[in-house]
């Protein structure tokens, strides 16, 4: 049986992962669904210091004193950026990174970064001088492929239950020491030394292998990673949990695809 730790996306909570956490554990696995802090739960949390290395203390803190090892580590969307840190920081208890619609991003990258200067504009103009990232207004008339394949209820959830994301997770680069073993640290061939799959969603795997082939930093790093379609929107935990927790089951047990 595996262990999976399962670390949401912006403006998520661990309640996100509910369907998924219960089908795993059903059949036997350990899982930690994460909420990182200043969201959900821990939204009280939320101060201008809070920012993407307290997201990956979150990790590697709540993998060492569970005393966890060989962990099948989950990021999803902007979870994929503590993720790839934590990884780097405790690549020895790490078994797997699974990014979900998600990749890492190159040393010095913050997710910010990879919005158009029209959309960075737009949202400084909305944060002003505060250090929160508001939710989205879930309006699939807003954002179509993004929420397809939510149905009313997901779509009520996500408004109730969804907290301003604590900004600098957003602008804060990615930062890895290169420790031996981690995912900074390249094996033979250009490839990452710690085994990594990713489960693409939103775009197709032929979009996917094609930008990798050019470089494109989304997923230049996952040359040689396990690749599995999960065609649906950006929020797969709940528009097909069932498809994801089984997918995540065949990437932990080193089923290819």
């Amino acid at each position: 049986m595996a262990t999976f730790v399962l670390v949401p996306g912006f403006w998520l909570g661990g309640w996100a992962w509910r369907d998924v956490t219960a089908t795993l554990r059903e059949r036997g696995h350990e899982v930690y669904p994460v909420t990182l802090t200043g969201l959900a739960e821990r939204a009280h949390l939320a101060g201008p210091q809070v920012g993407l290395e307290t997201h990956t203390t979150d990790l590697t803190a709540l993998i060492e004193m569970e005393e966890l090892h060989d962990v099948v580590l989950v990021g999803h969307s902007g979870g994929g950026m503590p993720v790839t840190q934590a990884a780097d920081r405790i690549p020895d208890r790490i078994a797997k990174v699974v990014y979900v619609d998600s990749g890492p991003l190159p040393d010095g990258t913050a997710q910010f970064d990879s919005n158009p200067p029209q959309e960075q504009e737009r949202l400084r103009a909305v944060i002003g001088d505060g250090h929160l990232l508001p939710p989205p207004s879930w309006d699939p008339a807003d954002d179509a492929v993004g929420l397809a394949g939510l149905d009313d209820a997901a779509l009520a959830l996500l408004r109730r239950r969804s907290t301003p994301e604590p900004l600098r997770a957003a602008t804060d680069p990615v930062r890895r020491t290169g420790a031996p073993g981690s995912a900074s640290r390249p094996a033979a061939g250009g490839t990452s030394a710690m085994p990594a799959a990713l489960v693409a969603c939103t775009i197709p795997l032929d979009v996917v292998t094609a930008m990798m082939a050019q470089g494109h930093p989304f997923f230049a790093e996952l040359a040689g990673a396990d690749l599995h379609a999960l065609p649906t929107g950006h929020w797969p935990m709940l528009s097909e949990p069932a498809a994801l927790a089984g997918l995540l089951e065949k990437i932990a047990a080193g089923v290819t695809p």
